[in-house]
């Protein structure tokens, strides 16, 4: 994603007015916060009705809905990120990838892990050296078919 679309800046604003955090939408939309926030950032295509509830409840027009929900063209882009908490997501792959690859393959055989059929939770590990981020990804393994 190289550029922040207007829409994103204007659904972003709009939650930064209403001082709403990406939590406060899971029951309003029936998703969760991970996935609220990939549809603010155009990662992810939200139903036609779950882009008006998400509208209205900004407060923004909903005729910006039909746009919402149009597929986007995903990814950050061909560039390294430079923001420093997304690059280490791109430093924890370059550095782990190929361990991860091994041992999910070690388990599971010759195959992939979704990042369709897939969910992630982001929790706070409180800790006295300093709090801990957990991140669980937990995606459908799918074996490469054989003909």
């Amino acid at each position: 994603m190289s550029e922040i679309s207007a829409l994103t800046k204007q659904m972003l604003s709009a939650k930064k007015a209403k001082k709403m955090s990406f939590a406060d939408f899971e029951p309003i939309l029936g998703l969760d916060e991970i996935i609220v926030a990939a549809i603010f950032y155009r990662q992810a295509t939200p139903s036609m009705e779950q882009s008006c509830q998400l509208l209205e409840t900004l407060e923004l027009p909903t005729d910006m809905a039909e746009e919402l929900s149009t597929y986007p063209s995903k990814g950050l882009g061909p560039v390294v990120p430079t923001d420093p908490l997304i690059y280490r997501f791109y430093e924890i792959i370059q550095v782990y990838g190929y361990p991860l690859k091994d041992v999910i393959q070690e388990k599971f055989g010759d195959g992939i892990m979704s990042a369709i059929d897939f969910t992630m939770h982001v929790d706070k590990q409180e800790d006295p050296k300093g709090d801990r981020v957990v991140l669980t990804m937990n995606g459908k393994f799918l074996p490469y078919k054989k003909w």
